[in-house]
């Protein structure tokens, strides 16, 4: 009878840690396949930003250090090679983008220009998409890093080396500020 219980706890650890080792396995490929979604979307992002200079280029030509800038943070961007890089080169150029925005105000002929409202509407959804991928990657990067940190799967994470993944967080310093107000 002892031999029995003994073989059933065996049986038991060993299966538990074979479902801990598959879930952290799904969920590691999970966080890939999340930021395959945020590369995709970087892509179509940096795709647009050399047609979005061009055509403010044609209507605001001393905008031109606003246009290097951004052009050099697309660039930098592209080359980033860690998701820390990334993150920064995004967020860079995410403010970047915003100042041309403001920019472009001063030009009513460019406002109404139809590529340029085409690119600006088409940013527009990347930036949206992006914000989506961004938020299902740092979910699954969530979960994966619970798993990671719980006990007693943190002694198999351990075992089979999976260590924590970063978060991407594209957020806007100036958007978490609160808003002046004067009266």
């Amino acid at each position: 009878m002892m031999t029995f219980l003994l073989l059933f706890l065996l049986v038991a650890t060993a299966g538990y840690g074979l479902y801990v080792y598959n879930r952290l396995v799904r969920l590691f490929n999970y966080t890939k396949e999340a930021w395959s979604g945020i590369d995709v979307q970087l892509k179509k992002r940096h795709e647009l930003i050399p047609l979005l200079v061009k055509t403010v280029k044609e209507y605001a030509a001393h905008e031109r250090n606003l246009l290097e800038t951004i052009t050099d943070l697309r660039s930098r961007g592209i080359a980033a090679g860690s998701l820390k890089d990334a993150e920064t080169a995004e967020v860079s150029l995410s403010k970047a983008l915003g100042n041309l925005f403001v920019v472009v105000e001063n030009y009513p002929e460019l406002k109404a220009n139809q590529n340029f409202l085409e690119l600006q509407r088409e940013i527009s959804k990347v930036e949206h998409d992006l914000q989506r991928a961004r938020r299902y990657y740092n979910g699954t990067v969530r979960n994966y890093n619970i798993l990671i940190e719980q006990f007693p799967s943190s002694l198999i994470a351990g075992m089979a080396a999976h260590r924590q993944r970063e978060y991407f967080d594209l957020d806007n310093q100036s958007e978490r500020a609160a808003p002046e107000l004067s009266f």
